[in-house]
């Protein structure tokens, strides 16, 4: 690395902010299953932990326009896909079950010509390109300082690129079977996406090179808002919660013959083909809550800030779940409200406290303690 790579910050940061972020088929937004706690799928190529996906969250083969130019109909005899996408809260993570049938299965070849499952992901749903110079149609002038022809002399071109490629919105090119490489390539300057502890894969298949069958195909990947060349320790994770909006966009490319291009048929559920480097031309995919069968009748959670230390003042929030017609919280110094979301001055000087919310409602009672958590030192 140059002496350059010390103004990429400053690049990406522009880079980010002259686009507008922006997602395809607006008409659309399909949803990702919040799996349970105490449910979360095992990648093991099984697909047991996935039956309770209901089949509105399906993503099938109808759903994808060909891609390959000469558009011919699905045809489930050919290729037939069912893609299944999940996420857990508090886990900054997404989780995919890619089911397939193909009637010719091509993976003998080392390199890149191997049937694939193509996912990008933009986490923050900020938009803009994410590809290299490879794909110079999708870079502005405000990238490079002045054009990608002639860029600001002070950044390199290469510098430029590197700075943007898979830093703010990543490319997996997944092998469906991965035999004798990787399960994907990482298509980014940050390779290291796609290894532990930041993903993890399985897949289960008993057909060989140009025979049919079907494969299951379970992987997890971390989505980041930055995930820049130099390494794991700048990344910055895109943190999931219900109801956020992420662009995510998936590709599925099927060759049936020796030759790169013969019989390929490239699927896109985007409507644009450069979905695979511009984040913009992505889907929206909500993060939904709990479906109601997983969610108790009445459950009392909170959590706490303190907003003044001086003061000793602490803001408590009520994060329960359930039809509630009472609030008791006890504060763990002998005070008491009845609030939902009470704010409290701790008079004593006990740095910890043992703070109580017990809640009623129609569905009975629930209590939430929380001991020692509440610390003011």
């Amino acid at each position: 690395m140059n002496s350059c790579r010390a103004l990429l910050p400053a690049v990406i940061a522009l880079a980010l902010t002259s686009t507008v972020a922006a997602l395809d088929r607006p008409d659309v937004t399909f949803k990702v299953f919040q799996f349970p706690a105490d449910k979360i799928p095992r990648v093991d190529g099984n697909t047991d932990d996935w039956a309770m996906v209901p089949e509105s969250y399906v993503i099938g083969m109808d759903q994808f326009v060909n891609d390959s130019r000469n558009h011919p109909p699905p045809d489930p005899k050919n290729l037939d896909v069912k893609i299944r996408v999940g996420w857990v809260k508090g886990l900054n993570r997404l989780y995919f079950l890619y089911e397939a049938y193909d009637n010719y299965w091509d993976f003998a070849d080392p390199g890149l010509h191997n049937d694939t499952f193509e996912i990008v992901v933009d986490g923050d749903a900020s938009g803009g390109p994410l590809i290299d110079k490879g794909h110079k149609e999708m870079w502005t002038p405000e990238m490079v300082g002045a054009s990608a022809a002639a860029p600001d002399n002070r950044i390199s071109v290469d510098d430029a690129n590197w700075a943007i490629h898979g830093v703010h919105a990543q490319n997996y090119h997944i092998f469906t079977p991965a035999e004798g490489k990787d399960w994907c390539m990482a298509w980014s300057s940050a390779t290291w996406i796609k290894e532990l502890p930041w993903a993890n894969a399985a897949c289960a298949y008993n057909f060989k090179p140009g025979e049919s069958g079907k494969l299951v195909l379970e992987f997890w990947i971390t989505p980041f808002d930055y995930a820049g060349p130099e390494g794991p320790q700048r990344a910055v994770e895109s943190v999931l919660t219900e109801n956020k909006i992420i662009g995510l966009g998936m590709i599925v490319i099927d060759y049936d013959g020796p030759e790169k291009q013969q019989g390929r048929d490239f699927w896109n559920l985007s409507r644009h083909h450069t979905a695979y480097g511009h984040a913009s031309e992505l889907c929206a995919f909500k993060l939904m809550p709990l479906e109601p069968q997983f969610l108790k009748p009445i459950e009392a959670q909170w959590t706490w800030r303190v907003i003044d230390m001086d003061r000793r003042l602490v803001a408590f929030k009520d994060l329960s779940v359930g039809k509630i017609a009472s609030w008791k919280w006890d504060f763990g110094d002998g005070e008491t409200s009845t609030d939902q979301h009470p704010i409290h001055a701790y008079k004593d000087s006990r740095s910890n406290h043992v703070v109580v919310l017990e809640i009623e409602g129609p569905e009975g009672k629930s209590r939430r303690s929380k001991v020692w958590d509440v610390q003011l030192k």
